[in-house]
């Protein structure tokens, strides 16, 4: 309790308390995790002491070139990590391929280590009920890197559904991509089965999902008919692919560059989803939440960055006319990351619940897996979810 409530003391100073250091690891040194490492920078409660790559030497070039010493990385793996119990670890940021998000996610809960996981959560709904319920026996923090959670028009998006002035939700569209964007500049691990597992659906398809998932209350997914195809990425003569002299990537591309599906949920509500790393065309669409008593129109985004593409209109009826009302896009004072680092650090710190909770991603991952599952069965599949 006296933890909670220095906690409370500290939020209303805005300040944070750096008398008690958290001290944190790091499973996997890629692109993401220098997000992570710089974000961890800027806490003042937190020291970064550990980090673990499965290639030799990654890890302790990964901290040098960040600025950051007297880290140890002396580990042939995660679990070598996890075991050094000389480290006193009070979490780690999980940020390997999305294979790999599974296994050192459940052995760091069973060492009694809190974690924040890099999106997607894993690739397959069998895994994340894994997750799940290693969590629940851990009794730790088990938080899912979705920072445009934290963003202010995603908040005000949530707000105006809550809000009850658009009724009752019946149908949504949303998706979102880039005419050309499969991220091959760091090579080829997010599009490689091996290492990624799903493409665009796990990769952008999440944030789109979380955006109007978590709004309307993250109904449980009941059927799912779905699609998805690698024409672009396949192809060598994919121009990135010559810009870059990288045709041969198109010969390791395993994933998905496009995605769609029509989605039931729970409560009568209708989800119409479509997703792309590339296409021809500029934009797959705006996000549209329709009502019984108004509808609201998200512009769409070039390519996914946390937030909308533009002032948002809810389209509704007053004294007998049909209007419009603008709705402005708010100015995001904080950085997206550090909120999401921040929130992470403090359920940790305070015992406070995880700050994306695992029971809302899970219906999110369902949702992608089972998208993949009937475009590969070539029809609809029902959504079967265990209690965990």
């Amino acid at each position: 309790m006296a933890d909670l409530n220095a906690f409370m003391h500290n939020q209303e100073k805005k300040t944070v308390d750096a008398s008690r250091k958290l001290r944190i690891g790091i499973i996997g040194t890629g692109w993401i995790a220098g997000a992570h490492i710089e974000s961890y920078k800027r806490q003042p409660d937190v020291e970064v002491v550990a980090g673990a790559d499965l290639i030799p030497g990654k890890a302790a070039a990964f901290f040098k070139d960040h600025g950051v010493e007297n880290v140890k990385t002396d580990y042939a793996s995660h679990k070598e990590m996890l075991d050094d119990e000389s480290l006193h670890l009070d979490a780690v940021s999980v940020c390997t391929y999305n294979r790999q998000h599974v296994i050192p996610s459940i052995y760091a809960l069973k060492k009694g280590v809190n974690v924040l996981l890099e999106k997607p959560m894993c690739v397959t709904l069998d895994e994340a009920i894994e997750l799940c319920r290693a969590e629940k026996e851990s009794g730790k923090v088990l938080s899912i890197g979705f920072q445009p959670r934290f963003d202010a028009n995603m908040k005000m998006i949530k707000r105006i559904v809550e809000s009850g002035e658009l009724g009752q939700v019946y149908y949504i569209q949303t998706g979102g991509g880039r005419r050309r964007g499969i991220p091959t500049p760091f090579g080829t691990s997010f599009i490689e089965d091996k290492t990624a597992g799903l493409g665009a659906l796990a990769d952008i398809g999440c944030y789109s999902l979380d955006m109007v998932l978590n709004a309307v209350g993250y109904p449980k997914p009941l059927t799912v008919s779905g699609y998805k195809s690698a024409f672009f990425g396949t192809d060598p003569n994919y121009c990135n692919y010559v810009k870059t002299g990288h045709p041969e990537y198109a010969g390791k591309f395993g994933v998905d560059d496009f995605a769609a599906a029509f989605i039931r949920l729970e409560g009568g509500i209708i989800l119409d989803f479509r997703i792309a790393w590339a296409m021809n065309i500029n934009t797959p669409g705006d996000t549209i939440i329709l009502g019984t008593k108004a509808g609201l129109r998200i512009p769409s985004t070039d390519c996914w960055n946390g937030s909308i593409g533009g002032p948002m209109t809810i389209y509704r009826e007053l004294g007998g006319e049909q209007i419009e009302v603008p709705v402005p896009v708010l100015k995001q004072d904080k950085d997206l990351f550090d909120m999401k680092i921040r929130s992470f650090l403090d359920a940790s710190k305070y015992g406070l619940p995880a700050p994306v909770p695992t029971s809302q991603i899970l219906y999110n991952q369902a949702i992608l897996s089972a998208i993949a599952e009937s475009s590969n069965l070539g029809r609809e599949v029902e959504v079967k979810i265990p209690e965990i």
